[in-house]
Order: C-alpha cells, then sequence, then structure tokens
C-alpha cells in the first residue's frame, strides 16, 4: 500500500471565496442556555448557537464531539441535527474528535468503537473527513491552569507494541472510512505518537493508507513552553501529508539567558506563525483540504470570524 501525499502543483479545487473554512464549536462548551448538556437539548437549543456561528459570516462548521457528539446522536436525532444545519445554512466540511483516544488505557477499546460510529455517523450527513487524535482528558493540574498548556498532560506508551497497536488500530479507522468515501486525519499533539513533526510523519508511514493524513495544526506545538523546532522546518516536513488543518496562532517569546518562555493566544496574523508563507507553500504542494479555525481565550468566537476573513484574503492574493 503506498502513502498518499499531496499533488504539488496541482489546481486548487475552490476559490479564494469559495474553499472551505469552518468554524470550531469549541467556544460554546458542552451546555445550552438552561445549563443542560447540549447533547441531550431540544434541536432548538442547536439552532440557537449554530444560527450565531452562521451570523458570524461562516458557512462551514465543525461540530467538534466537544459540543455535539453526532454519533450518540439517535437516528431521528441525527436527522433533526442535519436539519438544524441546513436551515442555518450550515455544511461541516470535516468533524473533529476531542480526547478520546483509541489508547487511552481504560476506554481505548470504547473509543474505538466510538470513533467507528462517527464515520458512519458522519457519512450520513455527508462529511467527507473525521479528525482523529491521541491526546486525552486534561489532568487536574491541566484543568486548574490558566492555559491548559502550561502543565504537562498525558505521554502515549512509546513502546514497539503499543506504537503498532495504535497504527493498527488507526490503520482500522482509515480502511472503514475508505469504504465510506471518507478521509481521515491525525491531529499532531504533543507526547503523542504525533507529537512531533518527524514522529508525525513517520507514525504515518507505519500506518500505511492513502486515507490517512495529517492535521499540522502547528499552534498545538509552538504555545508549550519547550524548545521549539523552526517554524517553517516544521511545516515543510507535514504540509506534504495535509488534508485537513486546524489554524489558531500564539505569540512566543523566549529569553535566551533565562530560558523563560512566554506564549498567549492571538489571532491568526499577528502571531509567531506567518501564515501568509505557509498557506502559500501548501498551495505549492497542492493542499485542497479544508481549513477549521480555532482560539482559546477572550471572545474566541469573535477571533475566528476575524481568522476566516484573514484566511480568505490570504488566499485571494495567492490564487489565480
Amino acid at each position: 500500500m503506498t502513502l498518499t501525499t499531496n499533488t504539488p502543483g496541482a489546481t486548487p479545487p475552490y476559490t479564494a471565496d469559495t474553499w472551505p473554512i469552518a468554524a470550531a464549536m469549541l467556544a460554546f462548551g458542552s451546555n445550552d442556555s438552561k445549563g443542560g448538556p447540549i447533547q441531550d437539548a431540544d434541536p432548538a437549543e442547536w439552532a440557537k448557537q449554530l444560527r450565531l456561528v452562521r451570523r458570524m459570516g461562516f458557512t462551514e462548521v465543525d461540530p467538534t464531539d466537544t459540543w455535539v457528539r453526532i454519533a450518540d446522536l439517535a437516528p431521528e436525532r441525527l436527522t433533526d441535527f442535519s436539519a438544524v444545519l441546513a436551515d442555518a445554512g450550515l455544511t461541516i466540511p470535516a468533524i473533529s474528535t476531542s480526547r478520546r483516544s483509541v489508547m487511552d488505557p481504560e476506554h481505548g477499546a470504547e473509543y474505538l468503537d466510538y470513533s467507528h460510529r462517527l464515520l458512519d455517523a458522519a457519512a450520513q450527513l455527508e462529511i467527507p473527513l473525521v479528525s482523529f487524535g491521541f491526546f486525552q482528558p486534561f489532568t487536574p493540574a491541566q484543568a486548574k491552569a490558566l492555559w491548559f498548556w502550561l502543565e504537562e498532560g498525558w505521554q502515549d506508551d512509546e513502546s514497539a507494541e503499543a506504537r503498532a497497536l495504535a497504527a493498527s488500530r488507526i490503520r482500522e479507522l482509515a480502511e472503514h472510512a475508505a469504504g465510506n468515501g471518507q478521509q481521515i486525519t491525525l491531529e499532531m499533539y504533543e507526547d503523542t505518537y504525533v507529537g512531533t513533526c518527524d514522529s508525525a510523519v513517520a507514525f504515518l508511514q507505519e500506518v500505511d493508507h492513502p486515507a490517512c493524513g495529517l492535521n499540522p495544526d502547528i499552534g498545538n506545538f509552538i504555545r508549550l513552553h519547550r524548545p521549539l523546532e523552526p517554524v517553517l522546518e516544521m511545516f515543510e516536513k507535514v504540509l506534504p501529508y495535509a488534508n485537513y488543518w486546524h489554524v489558531k496562532n500564539y505569540a512566543r517569546d523566549e529569553d535566551p539567558a533565562s530560558g523563560t518562555v512566554s506564549t498567549f493566544p492571538l489571532p491568526m496574523e499577528f502571531g509567531l506563525i506567518n501564515y501568509r508563507t505557509v498557506i502559500g507553500r501548501a498551495l505549492e504542494l497542492g493542499f485542497s483540504g479544508a481549513f477549521l479555525c480555532e482560539h482559546y481565550g477572550s471572545d474566541s468566537l469573535g477571533v475566528i470570524a476575524r481568522n476566516r476573513t484573514y484566511i480568505r484574503g490570504v488566499l485571494d492574493t495567492l490564487l489565480d
């Protein structure tokens, strides 16, 4: 089986105005307006939050399963969800999972089954791609921190046996996705099997399935108070395999005398990553996936709307 990469020089399938740029539903948390779980809410509650996303100018959304777990909706509720999306004028170019790793030491088998259900629910909603990750629930220290990335989180077991099992489970999901006419992607995240650019490419080669690509969320790395590879070198390693892209940015300051690092979230155009440059490079390498705008802190919905406008402006200067 041959690992699929993007085709350099390929003609983009979209214009700057039509390229899918989705809003993350992270800003809404997991509760409805009455304080109950949004998962179990009346469809009118889903509609209320989705209409706000539409009024912010988005035409695409990634529900993310920290908001509504479509894999756990009964058939009639999934139909309701589809109707609410259509009524709001929103489509889903991809859907992301969060902290439901198939290698969770207690719930790995359960989350693998969940992941299969998610692929099928996504197929029913005509969602062409699902993003999976190995990052796991917050530790108590992460849950208390101002920014969760300031505390150490989960670290994947790097033994040969565990790594082989992880690759096997992702290959199983990729095979399922391919049978549905879908793709999957792996979100890059520290201390996991895709926790550096080199390890992400190596793991993708171990999975060795053309329906599996990478989600080059380098923002997850630059926010860490750790040594950092040059940003452009990181992207050069992973962009050839990118099929979905979570985008966000952070300020980063390093004091070489003390070793102190400081980071905090910023709109895309102001942070360390020069997205004009890396989006341009992605297009040269044949990237044709959707973008997902994320942001932590402040008016996150307002910031991601600003980021969407920024991306469209960048694309407008780069596309013929």
